[in-house]
């Protein structure tokens, strides 16, 4: 059965929110761990969602990309983090980014495993709970690829640079104040699709072998 525009958005609600809020909890919840307290100081080491959203982002963009298909795309307010107050910056800088597309790895897992154990709910709650279940898989594996894009200030571009030698990760993080207009660029000339598409297929197939 064909959804309707506002039933795929009642289904993807939860599991977007879930998705990012998460997502940037575990960017601070690291960065604490490493030694930089100012996520924790912002408040914004939570699982509440309204200290993570972007009214943009978090909300319209993503019921834009539902409504006209494609990849589902969005983003939340960043976690501020100051990796100058990191204990080792440049080593530890890869673990605060690497922590946001583990926890979407983590969460891609819960909602496979939901996905699975539908089948055995009753019929009221298999059909919609199969759906959330979907499309929590689809956004956790679309975040998680996204992100591991190694174009600052993505999450990938910052484990690029913590991996690369100085003499190359100093050029390569002058890229960061452009990064994001060259993703929308990428987004829609339908580039990014072009290179994350294959990518989500893989992972997700992988992700349903294996569980």
């Amino acid at each position: 059965m064909e959804l309707t525009i506002i039933q795929k958005i009642v289904v993807y609600a939860l599991p977007v929110i879930f998705a990012i809020t998460v997502h940037e909890a575990a960017h601070g919840y690291v960065a604490k761990y490493f030694g930089d307290m100012t996520a924790f100081n912002a408040g914004r080491i939570t699982l509440n969602p309204l200290k993570h959203i972007d009214p943009f982002g978090t909300v319209v963009l993503p019921a834009l990309t539902i409504m006209l298909g494609g990849i589902l795309f969005g983003w939340a307010k960043p976690v501020p983090v100051d990796f100058g107050r990191l204990r080792n910056p440049k080593k530890d800088m890869l673990w605060v980014a690497a922590a946001g597309p583990a926890s979407n790895f983590v969460m891609a897992v819960f909602w496979v495993l939901a996905l699975k154990y539908a089948a055995f709910a009753p019929d009221a709650i298999a059909y919609p709970v199969s759906l959330m279940a979907e499309a929590g898989i689809k956004i956790n594996l679309v975040l998680m690829v996204l992100n591991l894009l190694p174009l600052p200030p993505l999450d990938g571009g910052r484990i690029a640079v913590s991996l690369l030698p100085y003499r190359l990760a100093r050029p390569f993080a002058r890229i960061e104040p452009y990064g994001f207009v060259i993703l929308i660029v990428l987004l829609f000339t339908g580039v990014l699709g072009s290179i994350l598409q294959p990518l989500i297929s893989l992972v997700g197939g992988l992700l349903s072998n294996l569980l």
